[in-house]
């Protein structure tokens, strides 16, 4: 007893001593810091070069909702600022040092920051959420403008501000105080008049906007007194604009003392324009002798310049004339092909001296190059420049933003979520850096084994002959000495200990250390691409751009349909050594490569632009991301876009993995039909061996989504095969799950899969409790129109919900309305689940309990203490497994989360934490002895003393060394995955959201492997000792032997 209570002592104190030490940072973890793909859509918040002081920055919005800032010469972050998710960013806007941001619905939040550091000067809300009013595009009705001051001067000092919000209202700020000089609200706050640009003079500010007709927009433009916001003319401006949003742009021209502003739009193909004077009586006019398809700001309105864009037609430069009165045909690019226009991004930029350069950027399908096209209102011709851009790699460009200071540079934003900068210093662009922002959108991931060292080649010459082994065998031989010496200098130095690089630097070769902590990361993201990322150093092994099959080929028109990929799930078919592979395996060099090399299935739907929906798959060697489906080319398995099969003509309702030796992907289309990859003889078998055992959960909708009454709901499903209506099983349902009539299903969460390595739990009595074990359970999260959330574990067999619990919704951001935000995750027969509790009149909270956050641990056993039910082989519909003891504990967490997972260990005898990512930018491991719901709520007794069970605390306190991801600030986490390693003790944690972070944790203590302060030396001088001392005194024990002998004779 006391040897079993001092072994149990030690593994708690090894396990509370296994923190991450600051030598280890970088080493056994990696982080990568990411901002998200650029938000191209509007001139606000697309990417721009900045100057302040002798510095230049890149400044970007991104669809993560982050503000940043990237160093130009080699692309690294020089300060970023997280949005809430609530608080959408409509546009950020420079002046000198200062930048200022307006977010939120309406505009609800005037922002400013220092342009150097990103430091945050002044936060003022304009209203809440709940009066803002969304418009589409989401930028559209905010805006910042500064304003000329009053007399025209150009001294220092911080501007006004003139602020839009909510498409009527119009505030003007002291630039100094930040108090409100003056605020003006449009007398129509209805839907037909929406303001979206602001313009400033030194006299009026111009209010421009659009007012809704029966088949189009008509211009609508109000002056306002600078200094007063006084009315001076409101007037509706003859016109028919068909997309306002993009079709309208604010040109203006600075001279000494005078701005000449003029709003340019696009009226039947062509261009329309109108100067701005205080009484806005002037005349409407045009480009004469010039159509165009779109009229684009590139970024130098405010020196005069946009572009005309016209497909099968030269693409003109349109100028404002000195003196604001008209606008014209300055310069002009030559037409390029058809169908290289679909490819076609146009950029603008201004030297020191005030020329205004253009470039109009074009992937080549002559020249295999993309090519730079640059104009200038300093050189007669234009200018032209390559770079090796590969569309299968990075997809198409969209957007390019230009600067010429010091030499000319742009960077590009691909469809893929590549952000790069190319150098066009020659003729022969350079490349600067390259951002892969894709991986800030990841949909779907998992971790892939490697093989070891030299296993390929070792496999593959499995059949040579006797001679050729020997010969081999001698050839190796020479490289003992060098074995040995490197094994002793290993052994006597730690240089395997766990806090060491697991991939040589000069390492080329993807192959598995010796504890199975490096290995790949198969992540598939929202702009249609697959990376493969090292786990041993994060960086990106390979990558593959989706393709879209039919959709992207030319139709009767000559026009490419379009569409995207999404990724639904990921399934490694073929890891490591699989058996089933192995079995039919023969001994050839082709047969053993199948054998090593692990593969991956991804299960996707296309959306084609023209509403067609298909489920495809891609099949991908996971070492070098080829195709490896049958009958695929060897010159397209690795090279060009990853083309997939189309597995199903309509879109996918669900999709399992069949846990056998066949490794089948299980499909089910929209009509509940069966499908399988791979589609043989074997898999069919052993989907038609597993098909009477089956049954799973279905999302359904019901009601009439038309009329708004549709609610989801729970089902069962089950199979079955009738030959007389389809060669295929199709799902049936048997069970649908009750819900409260104002209930609706959020989502499913599925159990965590892993091996069990304890039946149940000994207790100090000497009693047991068996854990009740139903690989069948499943959890559902609901929500209601009375501001609860349902938490229901159910199974799926038949349909019983074996736990329930009712929470309170979550008021989130001020202004929004209460949301569920439950987040739960089920392994073996433990359940965790955390929510906001701030219900304290119903009673949830507890009277003497604040509102915050609670984490609530649950224990699933069978029956009573030594009753065992054998609920791991038993069927569900035996009444046996209805007898559930469920034991509950609740606690208050410091923090509100994102993500939570459990580690997860080759055979599952390490005991296991969880993982969970915060809303303050921390990943946290949390004990299960922690969260262990039989903690007593008194002093331990001795036989709870036994069980290692500690005294209960409301509060889990907010412990820093808890931090895997200790000082990194990683930002929002939206899931986490694991994966063991080769060594029971540890597990691999991926954390991925806006960043990505990876470490290693030990819950158990890192019980099989040496600690690196280990005295290794002294253990092989005390061995070499023994044997010394044995060698020394084995003649006299000869001796004496031999002496009793006689003696005793």
């Amino acid at each position: 007893m006391q040897l079993c209570l001092l072994l149990h002592a030690i593994i708690l104190f090894t396990a509370q001593a296994w923190a991450l030490v600051e030598g280890d940072v970088g080493v056994v973890d990696w982080y990568k810091q990411l901002l998200g793909v650029p938000q191209v859509g509007a001139l606000d918040t697309a990417p721009k070069f900045h100057t302040v002081g002798n510095d230049s920055l890149v400044l970007t919005a991104t669809v993560k909702n982050v503000l940043a800032a990237l160093h130009p010469e080699n692309g690294s972050v020089a300060w970023r600022f997280v949005f809430d998710s609530e608080d959408r960013i409509n546009g950020f806007y420079k002046d000198g040092e200062v930048i200022t941001t307006l977010s939120g619905t309406g505009g609800a939040t005037l922002r400013s920051f220092e342009a150097s550091t990103g430091h945050l000067i002044s936060e003022r809300r304009l209203h809440s959420q709940a009066e803002g009013i969304s418009f589409h595009p989401q930028h559209s009705g905010s805006v910042v403008t500064y304003a000329v001051r009053d007399d025209g001067s150009t001294t220092d000092g911080p501007r006004d501000l003139l602020v839009l919000t909510n498409g009527h209202k119009v505030t003007r700020f002291d630039g100094a105080t930040g108090n409100a000089k003056w605020s003006w609200t449009s007398p129509d706050q209805t839907s037909l008049v929406i303001y979206n640009k602001v313009f400033s003079t030194s006299y009026a500010v111009y209010v421009i906007g659009v007012s809704k007709s029966i088949a189009s927009y008509t211009v609508h433009i109000t002056s306002l007194h600078s200094s007063t916001g006084e009315v001076l003319n409101d007037v509706e401006v003859p016109s028919s604009v068909a997309q306002p949003f993009h079709e309208m742009v604010l040109m203006s021209l600075h001279v000494p003392h005078q701005y000449r502003p003029r709003i340019a739009w696009l009226e039947d193909g062509q261009v329309k324009s109108k100067a701005l004077t205080p009484d806005l009586k002037n005349r409407v006019g045009s480009v004469k002798d010039l159509k165009v398809d779109r009229i684009i700001d590139v970024g130098v309105s405010d020196h005069g310049y946009l572009v005309g864009w016209k497909k099968g037609a030269p693409t003109h430069i349109l100028k404002m004339a000195e003196d604001g009165t008209l606008i014209k045909a300055w310069g002009q690019f030559e037409t390029i092909p058809s169908d290289e226009a679909n490819q076609i991004a146009f950029g603008g930029g201004v030297d020191k001296d005030g020329n205004v350069y253009v470039a109009r950027v074009y992937w080549s399908n002559k020249l295999e190059k993309a090519v730079v096209d640059l104009f200038s209102t300093v050189q007669i011709e234009t200018q032209q420049y390559y770079f090796p851009f590969d569309p299968s790699s990075y997809g198409s460009i969209h957007h390019v933003t230009l600067t010429v200071a010091p030499n000319p540079r742009v960077v590009i934003s691909t469809s893929t979520g590549t952000v790069q900068s190319w150098s066009l210093s020659t003729t022969d662009a350079e490349m600067l850096w390259n951002r892969e922002e894709g991986l800030s959108a990841i949909s779907a991931a998992e971790f892939v084994q490697l093989p070891e060292q030299q296993s390929v080649v070792a496999l593959g010459r499995e059949g040579e002959g006797f001679i050729g082994r020997l010969q081999r065998q001698l050839v190796q031989a020479q490289d003992l000495p060098h074995y040995l010496y490197h094994f002793f200098l290993r052994y006597t130095s730690g240089s395997s200990s766990m806090s060491r690089p697991v991939a040589p630097a000069n390492s080329s070769e993807l192959s598995r250390d010796p504890f199975g902590f490096r290995q790949l990361i198969i992540a598939a993201t929202d702009f249609g691409k697959v990376y493969a990322i090292d786990t041993s150093n994060g960086e990106i092994v390979w990558s593959r751009v989706f393709g879209l099959g039919w959709a992207e080929e030319k139709g009767p028109d000559g026009n490419v349909v379009g569409g995207r990929i999404d990724v639904d799930k990921v399934y490694v078919i073929k890891p490591l050594g699989s058996g089933g592979a192995k079995k039919k395996a023969k001994k050839t060099k082709k047969a053993a490569e199948e054998v090593t090399r692990p593969e991956v299935v991804l299960v996707t739907q296309r959306f084609a632009a023209n509403t067609l929906v298909d489920t495809v798959i891609f099949h991908i060697d996971v070492l070098t991301g080829a195709d490896v489906r049958e009958g695929v080319p060897e010159s397209q398995k690795s090279q060009g876009l990853l083309q997939g099969y189309d597995a199903i003509q309509g879109s996918l309702v669900q999709a399992f993995f069949l846990q056998n030796e066949t490794r089948a992907v299980v499909m089910l289309d929209e009509f509940l039909q069966v499908y399988l990859y791979p589609e043989n003889e074997e898999t069919k078998a052993a989907f038609a061996q597993a098909a009477p055992s089956l049954s799973f959960p279905l999302s359904v909708t019901t009601g009439d989504k038309e009329r708004g009454s549709s609610t989801r709901r729970v089902v069962g499903n089950s199979v079955e095969l009738n030959d007389a209506l389809s060669d295929r099983y199709v799902a049936y349902q048997t069970w649908t799950l009750s819900l409260p009539p104002d209930e609706k299903l959020q989502t499913l969460v599925p159990a965590t899969k892993g091996p069990v390595a304890s039946l149940g739990k000994v207790l100090g009595n000497r009693t047991t409790l068996y854990k009740y074990l139903n690989e069948k359970m499943f959890g559902a999260l609901t929500e209601s129109t009375t501001g609860t959330c349902g938490l229901y574990v159910v199974d799926a067999t038949k349909g019983t919900v074996i736990y329930r619990a009712s929470l309170p919704a979550f008021s989130g951001f001020e202004g929004s309305k209460k949301v569920c935000d439950v987040k739960m995750i089920l392994t073996e027969n433990w359940l965790v689940y955390h929510y906001y509790d701030d219900d304290v009149a119903s009673g949830t909270a507890g009277l003497e309990q604040a509102k915050g956050w609670r984490m609530v641990s649950v224990e699933m056993y069978e029956g009573l203490a030594d009753q065992k039910t054998e609920s791991p082989g038993m069927s569900s519909y035996n009444p046996d497994m209805r007898n559930v003891t469920v034991i509950e504990q609740s606690y208050v967490f410091p923090h509100g989360i994102s993500a939570i997972a459990t580690t997860s260990t080759t055979y599952g005898i390490t005991s296991k934490d969880i993982i969970v990512a915060t809303h303050n930018n921390k990943v946290y491991a949390i004990s299960r002895r922690l969260l262990d719901p039989r903690r007593p709520k008194r002093k331990p007794t001795a036989e709870e003393q036994e069980e290692m069970l500690i005294e209960y605390d409301p509060l889990i306190p907010d412990d820093p060394k808890r931090a895997i991801s200790h000082n990194y600030e990683v930002a929002n986490i939206q899931r986490i995955i694991t994966a063991p390693a080769l060594l029971e003790s540890t597990s691999l944690v991926f954390a991925y959201g806006l960043d990505l972070f990876l470490t290693r944790v030990s819950p158990s203590g890192t019980f099989d492997v040496l600690s690196e302060s280990f005295n290794k030396p002294q253990l092989v001088f005390t061995v070499m000792g023994l044997v010394l001392a044995i060698a020394f005194t084995r003649p006299m024990v000869k001796r004496k032997l031999l002496n009793q002998r006689w003696y005793q004779r």
